[in-house]
């Protein structure tokens, strides 16, 4: 595997078994513009199979080096499906490398229902469950620096001086709740 431990890797859910093929036979994921992460600029996407996976429910098995991003509409992404409600609506493409399976699958064990997570390379190469992707405390504000970096301008803040953030807010920039990500 090819991620490197200050590797900053998005958790991301697939909800169809269609949307991982997607991802490994044309090389994109999407999300909606209207519940996307604050930042998409990451170094790889680790792909979150949720209950619709049968017995492959549940876990992380997949993941994938991000190489860009754009703009388009679902309708653009999906032609084969035209006149879908939301086919008007803006989705970031997310171009992804080639898929690569983890040496083992990292179990959701309790936490089933998640959204986007934050992580990086080091806690992903060590995790065995979903839980351990969780940045700690004490290392969350390197996280969120990273974030703010690939942000660029968005969040760079107006003084030379970084504030001190409340613990309970980076978790909740971070999409991290205060007992983990579980819905």
């Amino acid at each position: 595997m090819n991620i490197q431990p200050n590797s900053l890797v998005l958790v991301a859910v697939v909800n169809d078994p269609r949307d991982l093929e997607i991802a490994r036979l044309l090389g994109w994921y999407r999300i909606p513009l209207r519940t996307a992460p604050k930042v998409v600029a990451v170094d790889a996407l680790a792909l979150y199979q949720t209950g619709a996976f049968g017995d492959q429910r549940w876990r992380i098995q997949h993941i994938a080096p991000v190489r860009g991003h754009e703009l388009v509409t679902r309708a653009e992404l999906l032609r084969d499906q035209p006149d879908h409600p939301r086919a008007r609506e803006e989705y970031y493409k997310i171009q992804l490398g080639p898929l690569e399976t983890l040496p083992r699958p990292i179990l959701a064990e309790t936490w089933r229902r998640i959204t986007f997570l934050y992580t990086t390379g080091e806690y992903l190469l060590r995790a065995e469950t979903v839980h351990d992707l969780v940045v700690q405390s004490d290392e969350r504000k390197t996280l969120w620096q990273a974030l703010r970096e690939r942000a660029g301008t968005i969040y760079a803040p107006a003084v030379q001086e970084e504030p001190e953030l409340d613990p309970a807010l980076l978790a909740a920039l971070l999409g991290i709740p205060e007992d983990g990500p579980c819905a």
